[in-house]
């Protein structure tokens, strides 16, 4: 998702708004405020049906509804059955948030860091996917995975996440790669792998992690947040550039280097794109300045795709 695409911060619904989540105090108040003003725009919009589309077929069983009978699927089968929606399916989620060093970075501009937006991110999803009946878990790494709460659908798991995620330190370095074979040993359901981090690691090593992923048949979704000003260089001046997780100090003039600069994040990003797309990972760009539905859409989007993909399976 190219991150120039999204609508004016001031002509958005205050929940969306970062500078507005900015200033309400904790995780859990910030995330319920994303969710109860994205359903009330859903009600209002004719995209609703992204929550309750049909997903899926079972067979006829006696006391079924005879109104939802998919009379298609009988005639190429001569079966009976019965037409299943999202609201009647559920799936493994499973959110997976770096919580490295360099996820702390915030620039002048922005209200939130690429941290604190990443959670209120994911405690929003995970409010709206336990409101869908889904499995939902969490799971926190910088080097290792440092916290992992297993998928479940039970309501008080949210509180566990939000909770966990609000105490959480942040002082390694990034190692996605390993993070992910370590996921891969520990899923044993077919789950959705949304990873929201800033990818500080190499782009082969992460790609290969998720190709792992999807060989053991999880469907893996790249979420690549940055600030702003990561994307745009925006700094004048002689300035001191502070490296994160250990990479060192710079003194330079951005003018000199703004351009090598903004070419190696393309690069980045590109390469990202490419190898992910041979693999059939979805990966998508996110900055800290956009409004917060447009991650929520992204996800109903993915869900989707995966029940569709279920769904296709009983017609073959």
């Amino acid at each position: 998702m190219n991150h120039d695409t999204s609508p004016a911060i001031s002509t958005l619904p205050s929940y969306f708004d970062p500078r507005v989540l900015a200033k309400l105090h904790g995780l859990e108040l910030r995330a319920r405020m994303v969710v109860e003003g994205f359903y009330a725009g859903m009600h209002h919009s004719p995209h609703h049906g992204l929550s309750i589309e049909f997903a899926d077929h079972r067979a006829y069983t006696q006391g079924d509804d005879l109104k939802h009978i998919d009379w298609k699927v009988f005639a190429k089968t001569d079966k009976y059955y019965i037409k299943e929606y999202e609201q009647e399916t559920n799936m493994h989620v499973l959110l997976v948030v770096d919580c490295s060093e360099s996820m702390n970075y915030r620039s002048s501009d922005e209200y939130l860091s690429k941290y604190e937006y990443a959670t209120v991110v994911t405690g929003a999803i995970a409010h709206l996917a336990l409101r869908q009946r889904d499995f939902v878990g969490l799971a926190l790494f910088d080097e290792h995975i440092t916290e992992y709460i297993k998928p479940s659908v039970r309501q008080h798991h949210w509180h566990t996440m939000v909770r966990t995620m609000s105490t959480h330190d942040r002082t390694r370095r990034t190692s996605l790669g390993t993070t992910l074979a370590e996921l891969g040993e520990r899923l044993s359901q077919r789950t959705l792998v949304i990873v929201i981090s800033d990818l500080f690691d190499d782009p082969e090593t992460i790609v290969k992690g998720l190709t792992q992923l999807r060989y053991r048949r999880h469907e893996p979704i790249v979420w690549n947040l940055w600030d702003k000003a990561e994307l745009t260089f925006p700094f004048d001046g002689t300035v001191l550039f502070e490296g994160l997780e250990q990479s060192g100090e710079l003194v330079a003039e951005p003018d000199a280097i703004r351009r090598q600069y903004l070419e190696e994040v393309n690069r980045f990003q590109n390469d990202m794109r490419t190898m992910c797309g041979r693999q059939h990972i979805s990966y998508s760009v996110f900055d800290t300045s956009q409004p917060l539905n447009i991650t929520l859409t992204s996800y109903l989007a993915a869900r989707s795709n995966r029940l569709r993909q279920r769904s296709s399976r009983v017609m073959r």
